[in-house]
């Protein structure tokens, strides 16, 4: 099966492959990395309704954007059909995309009656639907789960209630929202979905490595694919699973090319955020760059104890300096 360009409302994405939006983990920086490397479209950080409404600083930190990044999506979290309206039209400007998160499963979203809870009101969840689209006329998603837990998966009831009220396309991450994200995702979920709809299915869950990838459009017949953590330290993924879908090999990064790319990373953030957050915040995400690469383990305890900026970066070059060296040797 061959997948090329993907439409939801009237945005066309360059391909199936779209970025998760992560709390403490999609920031620009974040963004435009996997962007670089093929990611058709990607999220901010989820972002609170309340937040934006109150004017909050921080929450507008989140929302800034650059033009490499394009097309980029807006995910908002809320459970009041009004403040979520009112939040969707003060970033209608920014958003190619806006979607509503219906599907987080954190303690602190779920007992605000967003996220998942929102799952226990397919009535809600139209309401809510129906409201924002007064405010957006762009493309609208949602995302969800399959439903509260294994006695309640209503993931096909609140699709139908969504489409009749009015969103573009779906993301389903077929786990309940009591596995939270243990255990393995449904991907038969997707699929039943995608067979009851008549509107693109992004799938989601348990996305590693591009083969994964390749398999859930195969086994699901869904439209497009949404990887989270498999994104972490692993921008190539993108890239990995493009040339898959195109019948191309997928070839391994470098040490190098790994270094590269998280120099670039690094510099991005810093120039984001601030050398002093950038060290600290890049800690994390240096950590899974290095994941299974000889050392990794050694690499990572010692990364804690860097903190000069020059130095933090030095450290780094090094490690992957050695590794490309030892393939040369």
């Amino acid at each position: 099966m061959q997948y090329n360009s993907l439409k939801i409302g009237n945005l066309q994405l360059d391909n199936p492959l779209i970025l998760a939006p992560m709390a403490g983990i999609t920031s620009l920086p974040f963004r435009r990395t996997m962007k670089a490397f093929g990611a058709a479209l990607v999220f901010t950080e989820m972002i609170s309704a309340n937040g934006l409404i109150r004017d909050g600083r921080k929450t507008f930190e989140l929302l800034e954007t650059s033009p490499d990044e394009k097309p980029l999506g807006i995910q908002l979290f809320g459970d009041d059909p009004g403040v979520l309206t009112k939040a969707a039209g003060m970033v209608a400007d920014r958003a190619e995309l806006l979607d509503i998160n219906m599907g987080c499963p954190v303690k602190k979203v779920v007992r605000s009656g967003a996220g998942s809870a929102l799952l226990q009101s397919p009535l809600q969840i139209g309401r809510i639907i129906e409201a924002v689209r007064t405010a957006f006329s762009g493309p609208l998603t949602i995302k969800i789960r399959s439903g509260w837990d294994q006695s309640n998966l209503n993931f096909l009831e609140v699709a139908r209630v969504a489409r009749a009220a009015g969103v573009d396309a779906i993301c389903l991450h077929p786990r309940t929202r009591s596995q939270g994200f243990g255990g393995e995702a449904d991907w038969q979920h997707i699929a039943e979905l995608k067979a009851s709809m008549d509107i693109p299915i992004i799938g989601s869950g348990d996305l590693f490595t591009a083969v994964d990838i390749l398999n859930m459009l195969n086994r699901t017949g869904c439209d497009a694919v949404m990887v989270a953590r498999g994104g972490y330290g692993n921008p190539w993924i993108f890239s990995q699973a493009a040339a898959l879908l195109q019948g191309a090999e997928a070839t391994e990064p470098t040490p190098a090319q790994r270094w590269q790319t998280a120099h670039q990373h690094l510099q991005w953030h810093a120039a984001q955020f601030g050398e002093h957050k950038a060290l600290l915040e890049m800690r994390k995400h240096l950590s899974w760059y290095v994941r299974g690469l000889p050392g990794a383990s050694h690499f990572r305890s010692q990364l804690q104890g860097q903190t000069v900026w020059a130095e933090f970066i030095k450290f780094c070059a090094d490690f992957f300096s050695n590794l490309q060296d030892e393939d040369h040797a």
